[in-house]
């Protein structure tokens, strides 16, 4: 099943751009999924397991920054190809 993921991330910190950016930048590194940036928010899309693997792996790394939220909206269909199709 392919799902989309909708996630913004809020460290809690003064500097919180860098943290932002090595989570997208992490993201990026896995393979078997597309990420879409946005201006506000990132669009992850893929096979469940691998988004949910992904996501469990880098959401705990990020929470290494004291107070970090993450938001996120989930969907059991890929967005991104309906998109193509309108």
């Amino acid at each position: 099943m392919n799902i989309s993921v909708e996630i913004s991330y809020y460290p809690l910190q003064e500097e919180y751009v860098p943290a932002i950016l090595e989570f997208i930048d992490r993201l990026k590194s896995y393979t078997k999924l597309q990420i879409k940036n946005t201006g506000i928010s990132t669009q992850i899309f893929g096979e469940y397991k691998n988004v949910m693997n992904a996501l469990t792996v880098e959401i705990e790394k990020s929470f290494n920054v004291p107070q970090s939220v993450f938001i996120l909206k989930i969907i059991n269909s890929d967005l991104q190809i309906h998109s193509k199709n309108n």
